[in-house]
């Protein structure tokens, strides 16, 4: 990894090139397609959205890299309502994949979230790269994924306490910030914006 790049706040200028990023990171990855890029779009005017979490990474004048935090909660079992963070999207630049760049950032942009006192991150991900930066299973914190079955299997769901024992003593059901739940119409009017790109329906996703 070359290590001469920075990590800074996104600015207004940054947002087309960041919802650029974003597009050309999850284009059919998880379906044909993505949404994620609008969803980047829409989430900056949510009351949720956290600017001092918001991140992009930059190299050499191009921007590489970026993640943000959104304030969501659980709610307990026992009637509380526990403030927590959700994160993503989180991407890297496709050609700069797999080479230290998205841990980087991730790292980074924990440890800034911590500092401003948020106890715990939860979040869909794949434990074998977020595992990396200490997230682990949710299930183990005995928090339960919103409108998940009893018995299916949430190894998707991580999470990281930022506060070590913030969650001790708390189970609950983990909301998904209503933001990132976006109509597939408004997706494909956004997308209209952007260069054409080809939708292809690939192994390994999750969304048809």
């Amino acid at each position: 990894m070359n290590k001469t790049y920075i990590i800074r706040h996104e600015k207004p200028e940054d947002y087309r090139a960041v919802e650029d990023l974003i597009r050309e990171s999850f284009w059919n990855v998880y379906r044909p397609g993505c949404s994620e890029h609008y969803v980047m779009h829409v989430l900056r005017d949510d009351p949720a959205f956290i600017k001092e979490l918001d991140f992009v990474m930059e190299q050499d004048g191009r921007l590489i890299g970026q993640n943000m935090f959104m304030r969501t909660i659980i709610n307990a079992d026992d009637g509380r309502m526990i403030p927590v963070l959700t994160m993503g999207p989180i991407c890297i630049t496709p050609e700069l994949k797999r080479k230290g760049y998205g841990k980087a950032i991730l790292d980074y942009s924990l440890e800034k979230a911590a500092a401003l006192g948020y106890g715990a991150v939860l979040f869909e991900g794949n434990i074998l790269f977020y595992g990396k930066s200490g997230f682990d299973y949710s299930s183990r914190f005995g928090i339960r994924y919103h409108d998940l079955p009893e018995g299916a299997d949430a190894s998707f769901f991580l999470c990281k306490e930022l506060i070590p024992g913030y969650l001790d003593g708390i189970t609950g059901v983990y909301q998904t910030p209503a933001g990132y739940y976006v109509d597939d119409a408004d997706v494909e009017a956004f997308d209209k914006d952007f260069p054409p790109k080809e939708k292809l329906k690939l192994p390994g996703q999750i969304f048809g």
